[in-house]
């Protein structure tokens, strides 16, 4: 009843103190919302109940050096560029350009901590079993598809384990009808090169052994009553630790490292936790004063724990050495073209170790029934180059599985590359721990005032690659370069200040680097 009086209050707040900004270019609040910015015209949106699927900071940045912070969740719309905030927002001149506002406002409120993930994240592809076995996760065909991923010429890397490995939630034993001998199976994925991961959840099966103990020693979310509350997500209906509680929270990390010790695991893929899983009924926790997203940033902070760990919904935990993964995506070139927007905007909000979802899409209700011979490969193989000089790359869907040989050798050559720039990635990585500068930028964000606002096809890794991948069924594009002298992949130079359209067959990923 709390958080729903809050809510409504929240809700009387927006009509009465709607604060418009000056119309201007701004990006922020959310990750999932990155193709929209810079913003236009948005409906409602409300940070408290809605994350767009992904990460959420309440901060907004303008191509004129301003921004906008506020500590706590709060409902904001746009309309014609105008910026509409619930609660007055103190505009902070910090300089002229989008840049100098980022630096400022990270510095400030989430500033680098120095520390990173795991470096093999960023310098191999990482392999999810996901669209491959859904919720079939099981001992032998995770083997299997490890094998392949070596037997068809992908390096090894972060292998996860995703969703029903488990007996059920909040147990954390694999069940013995799927993995026979699940040590010996992680055992076997270390000795092919890989690092293991698995899928959790902070939630628990109600009336286990587990939801019973927990129950006894108060580490679970409660009704106002005293009675433990149920939760509705996406797979069913669920208690919950309660994760402001800090002996719940002691307790919860003990039992991962427990698991970790009986099996090798080396780390956790942390998933739900979003806002809006806290939304569906009145609760009381350890915290009285905690909010959705409360719990939301207490379920992140576990994984500060764990270096090989991954998140896909946080809320202000920008600068920590948290892995990002964009929202589940299609498979569809819509989604395609979400990617670099949307990964730039996650670099603006801090969180700069962060992968563009998975190579083709996430979301398994895309790929049932679709036969293998009817995929789109092209689609494929252009979701691997953008990925390939991304900070990270993950696969799920098994390109040897869907593509022909010679397609099949595109996305291999995307693997290599993205080892290839292994050093340059890592080089940008420990500047992000260290200064908070993102390692995927916006063009703008890198090359202010020159006309970049609005491409979101084109992204700076680092300060001196462009990267131009293609995002549609074409087999050319349009590239603009920001002034200076260019040199692209196949060593031919180009003057900037320009826009040149260049063609672009299935197997060429275009990218500039900066010379003078």
């Amino acid at each position: 009843m709390r958080k729903r009086i809050q809510n409504i209050f929240v809700l009387i707040l927006y009509s009465l103190f709607l604060t418009p900004t000056f119309a201007q270019n701004w990006w922020g609040a959310s990750v999932g919302l990155g193709h929209e910015q810079p913003y236009t015209n948005l409906p409602t949106f409300n940070l408290s109940v809605q994350d767009a699927n992904n990460q959420l900071v309440p901060l907004f940045l303008s191509a004129n050096g301003e921004y906008m912070w506020s500590e706590d969740a709060f409902i904001f719309s746009v309309e014609n560029g105008e910026i509409r905030p619930s609660v007055p927002m103190e505009k902070i001149q910090a300089g002229k350009t989008l840049r100098d506002a980022y630096l400022a406002a990270q510095a400030k409120y989430f500033p680098a901590n120095g520390q990173l993930p795991d470096t093999l994240f960023f310098t191999r592809p990482q392999y999810n079993t996901w669209i491959e076995l859904m919720y079939n996760q099981n001992q032998e065909d995770i083997l299997r598809y490890a094998h392949a991923i070596i037997d068809n010429g992908f390096p090894a890397g972060v292998l996860m384990i995703d969703d029903n490995w488990q007996r059920y939630y909040g147990n954390f034993e694999f069940k013995a009808e799927r993995f026979p001998n699940a040590k010996a199976m992680i055992d076997e994925l270390h000795s092919l090169g890989f690092k293991v991961m698995v899928w959790i959840c902070p939630f628990v099966s109600p009336d286990s052994p587990e939801f019973r103990e927990l129950e006894s020693k108060g580490f679970l979310l409660q009704n106002p009553d005293g009675g433990t509350a149920i939760l509705n997500w996406w797979n069913g209906y669920s208690a919950c630790y309660d994760l402001t509680n800090p002996n719940a929270a002691d307790y919860f990390v003990s039992v991962l490292r427990q698991a970790q010790k009986e099996y090798g695991i080396d780390g956790y893929k942390f998933d739900a936790g979003d806002n809006n899983c806290y939304a569906s009924t009145a609760i009381k926790a350890y915290d009285a004063s905690a909010t959705n997203v409360d719990h939301t940033t207490s379920w992140a902070k576990i994984g500060l724990q764990f270096p090989f760990n991954e998140y896909r919904a946080c809320w202000k935990m920008g600068g920590q050495p948290l892995v990002q993964r964009l929202g589940d995506k299609d498979y569809s070139w819509n989604a395609v073209q979400s990617l670099i927007p949307q990964m730039c905007v996650a670099g603006l909000l801090g969180y700069a170790y962060a992968c563009p979802d998975m190579v083709g899409g996430g979301q398994f209700t895309s790929f049932l029934n679709i036969d293998e011979d009817k995929f789109d490969q092209a689609l494929i193989v252009r979701s691997a180059q953008v990925h390939a000089l991304m900070p990270m790359m993950q696969f799920s869907v098994a390109p040897w599985r869907i593509l022909s040989k010679e397609n099949l050798a595109f996305v291999q050559r995307m693997a290599q590359l993205h080892a290839d720039f292994a050093p340059y990635i890592m080089q940008y990585a420990r500047k992000a721990a260290q200064t908070g500068e993102p390692i995927v930028r916006l063009v703008e964000y890198q090359f202010p005032h020159q006309g970049f606002e609005n491409v979101k096809d084109q992204f700076m890794l680092g300060d001196k690659y462009l990267v131009a991948p293609v995002v549609t069924n074409d087999l050319s594009r349009e590239v603009k370069l920001p002034k200076g002298t260019w040199r692209d992949e196949q060593g031919k130079k180009y003057k900037g200040g320009k826009t040149y359209k260049i063609k672009v067959p299935l197997e060429r990923l275009p990218y500039f680097e900066l010379v003078k």
